[in-house]
């Protein structure tokens, strides 16, 4: 049981670590929490596929920097408003029960609390194969 209690901490702490973000030093990190991660018996893309679902915290007026997931989105605002936008698409506020869909592998341009006194807290459900090493990419810098 113990090996058990093990092998699921150490598959948390590895998944927490495969969401990193590219941060800027100047920023403080999204505070982002795995709440599960499941095997679920249906296919992506012909691939053996997994759930994680991620809670998100953004203080006030944190945002995130871009990134593409490897597997289409499903996001739920838990507290606070969300701004949000993928690839070219204009950003959008949402409230409180407003829910969000990224299509797999698109840009997630915006990711940001627009409050300047509440938190933002979101619930996530990312889709994606078993064998991907990280569940949010960071997107490289434009070249100018």
């Amino acid at each position: 049981m113990n090996r058990i209690l093990l092998a699921l901490a150490i598959g948390v702490v590895a998944g927490a670590g495969g969401m990193t973000l590219a941060h800027h030093d100047d920023k403080p990190k999204l505070n982002r929490k795995v709440v599960s991660e499941r095997d679920i018996a249906e296919k992506l893309d012909g691939k053996e596929a997994k759930a994680t679902v991620v809670e998100v915290t953004l203080e006030p007026g944190q945002e995130g920097d871009p990134h593409r997931h490897p597997g289409p989105v499903f996001g739920y605002v838990l507290e606070g408003e969300y701004e949000h936008a993928i690839n070219d698409d204009p950003a959008k506020v949402l409230k409180m029960g407003e829910t969000f869909y990224e299509p797999t592998g698109v840009l997630h341009r915006v990711s940001k609390n627009p409050s300047a006194k509440t938190k933002t807290r979101i619930l996530a459900v990312i889709l994606h194969s078993r064998d991907d090493k990280q569940i949010a990419v960071p997107e490289p810098p434009k070249k100018q």
